[in-house]
Order: structure tokens, then C-alpha cells, then sequence
């Protein structure tokens, strides 16, 4: 019995040093020019490496990136990162993304997420809400590379499409479900 608490008290202590490490970044926003020179790193990677993720956005109303989004937990976990919203290769507006989570869970994770809205109505509930959870209102189907390749202009019928990547770290599972987008205003 004194061998799986020493365990658990290790992944604690892992899971804090961890958290801590990313804590600076979390605590203040980033500024507006940061996070566009990351949203255009992440997306310039994106596409190199799944052409079919370019190939949506021709037909995106908009394109929100966060290209790196912070994951930790241990039983209790949350999450957070800024994104940059994008209209005709220009950001037009900021936002962070946050969750909570309650399960079992235990380790610490990096990874970014692209959000292609793909229709008016979809763009317009992210625009009209307070703060948009994943999972209420517009449809989001998460893409594989694969999932992506067979999409065409007459079968991408879905308000948002989703591509995840960049995944870094030791954490079991990843998914969007839950996650709060809210608009921010960050610094110069």
C-alpha cells in the first residue's frame, strides 16, 4: 500500500512542476502580435502537413487557431490557450479557450486546434455568444487526415470542422467536448 502512494504522490509532484512551468504563459494573455505570429506558425505547419486541411479553408467563412493550448491534471484537470480568428488571412478578433475536467486522469499535455467555419450560421453563434462551449450549438466534426481528404465543397455540410495537432506530453485522451471559446482583447 505504501508503494502506490508514493506513485501517487509522485504524479502530484509531477503534475505540479508541470502545471507550474506552464503557469506564467497561463496566467497573463498573450499579446495580439504573439499569438498572430503563432497562429500563423500553426497553420503554416497545418497545412504542410495535411494538404487537406489548406484545401477546407478555401471554402472556410473564417479560420479560429489556437496554436497551443496547455493541458494538466490529476483527477481534477483544466485547460487553456489564445487563439487569433481569421477572415480572408487577417485576424480579426482574439480568443482563449478553457475546460474543466473531473474523471480519471493524470499527466500534462500541449497541443493546438483549428476551428474551420464553414458556414454563416455557425460564424454567427460564435460571434453573438457570450462565450461558446464546444459541443452546444453549431455541429463540430473533428478531422483525421483521412476524414479530410474526402471532403469536398458539396459534402462539407457541417458548421465547423476541427483539426488537432501538435499533441506533446503524457496525458490519456484529448478532445474539444466541454471547452469554453470566449472572446478577449489581449495587449499590443
Amino acid at each position: 500500500m505504501l508503494h502506490l502512494k508514493q506513485i501517487g504522490m509522485s504524479l502530484v509532484l509531477v503534475t505540479a512542476l508541470v502545471l507550474a512551468a506552464g503557469a506564467p504563459r497561463m496566467a497573463a494573455a498573450a499579446s495580439a502580435a504573439e499569438i498572430d505570429r503563432e497562429a500563423s506558425a500553426a497553420l503554416a505547419k497545418l497545412y504542410r502537413d495535411v494538404p487537406a486541411a489548406k484545401h477546407l479553408a478555401q471554402g472556410a467563412k473564417a479560420i479560429l487557431v489556437f496554436p497551443s493550448v496547455v493541458k494538466g491534471g490529476l483527477i481534477v484537470g483544466g485547460q487553456y490557450g489564445d487563439g487569433a480568428l481569421r477572415k480572408g488571412g487577417k485576424t480579426v478578433a482574439y480568443y482563449n479557450t478553457a475546460a474543466v475536467s473531473y474523471g480519471l486522469q493524470a499527466g500534462a499535455q500541449s497541443f493546438g486546434y483549428v476551428l474551420f467555419f464553414m458556414t454563416d450560421a455557425g460564424l454567427k453563434y460564435l460571434d453573438s455568444s457570450g462565450g461558446w462551449e464546444v459541443g452546444v450549438g453549431p455541429s463540430v466534426v473533428v478531422l483525421d487526415e483521412g476524414m479530410a481528404r474526402s471532403l469536398t465543397t458539396t459534402t462539407a455540410r457541417d458548421d465547423v470542422y476541427a483539426f488537432i495537432f501538435g499533441q506533446k506530453g503524457l496525458m490519456a485522451g484529448i478532445g474539444l467536448q466541454g471547452s469554453k471559446i470566449t472572446r478577449i482583447r489581449p495587449g499590443k
